[in-house]
């Protein structure tokens, strides 16, 4: 299947390693030109080269800056004017007292976890909608509607997410323009795997990951982390030209997580 991302330039954020890289490197491999983001020059060139060894024949380009503050909005925006598929998949997550957490450690998760789509899309979105064409998704979490009780301020920034996603599809109502947001449940990334050790210092991976997930998400249907290209399938599907038909939608991909019939 011709997934009809040939000539277009896809922006993935914070793409220099973990569900980000995976998602660059499955549009890389359908023919798309992926624009990797990373807040420095360094950590972006270093996933270029190790994306062009994975596919010859990828054509990549770079935008260095922190999507998670105003200033890297700005450098990626300037970096990269233009996009057909904008990728919103920036996100910090950690575990916290819900009691004990004061208002910075809250608000530098709404920063960055929230605005920074806001900022992206404001300059994105206007542009496809003027061309008719483009996709924009959102990096949400079934933490979004099924919040983690050990991650109070990452459950809600999902949430606000899923809400804003919802109100920019809202604005491509009869256009060929979408936005959806896909929620995942827990992935086997560089940064979940940090997390679940500090959940069960000391504990093998595999058997930490197994307590994790029996311990925190016991609804799970696969009783196990999702992987990177799991996720990255599913993503560049969603994201393509075969997907007009899906707007304004919030589409779980949780391993069966969420006990809800819709």
């Amino acid at each position: 299947m011709d997934l009809g991302y040939h000539g277009k330039r896809c922006l993935v954020t914070a793409s220099t390693g973990g569900l980000g890289f995976a998602i660059a490197r499955a549009m890389a491999a359908e023919g798309a030109t992926v624009v990797l983001n990373g807040r420095s020059d360094a950590s972006v060139d270093k996933a270029m080269a190790r994306l062009q060894a994975l596919i010859p024949a990828a054509v990549l380009e770079k935008a260095v800056g922190n999507t998670g503050d105003a200033a890297g909005c700005a450098a990626t925006i300037a970096a990269c004017p233009d996009v057909d598929v904008l990728i919103v998949n920036l996100g910090i997550y950690e575990a916290m007292d819900i009691y004990k957490a004061g208002d910075d450690r809250w608000m530098e998760l709404i920063e960055v976890n929230v605005m920074s789509g806001v900022r992206l899309s404001r300059h994105y979105l206007p542009g496809m909608l003027a061309r008719n064409a483009g996709r924009v998704v959102f990096m949400a979490s079934e933490s979004g509607i099924n919040p983690a009780p050990e991650m109070p301020a990452y459950s809600a920034t999902k949430t606000m997410q899923l809400s804003l996603s919802r109100n920019l599809a809202e604005t491509t109502k009869g256009t060929n323009v979408t936005v959806n947001s896909v929620l995942p449940g827990p992935c086997r990334t560089e940064g979940v795997a940090d997390l679940i050790a500090g959940l069960y210092p000391g504990v093998e991976t595999a058997e930490a990951e197994r307590r994790f997930v029996a311990d925190n998400r016991p609804t799970s249907l696969i009783q196990r982390l999702s992987l990177p290209e799991e996720v990255a399938d599913f993503v560049t599907f969603l994201a393509s030209s075969r997907t007009a038909i899906v707007n304004g939608a919030a589409l779980k991909i949780d391993g069966g997580l969420i006990r809800t019939v819709v």
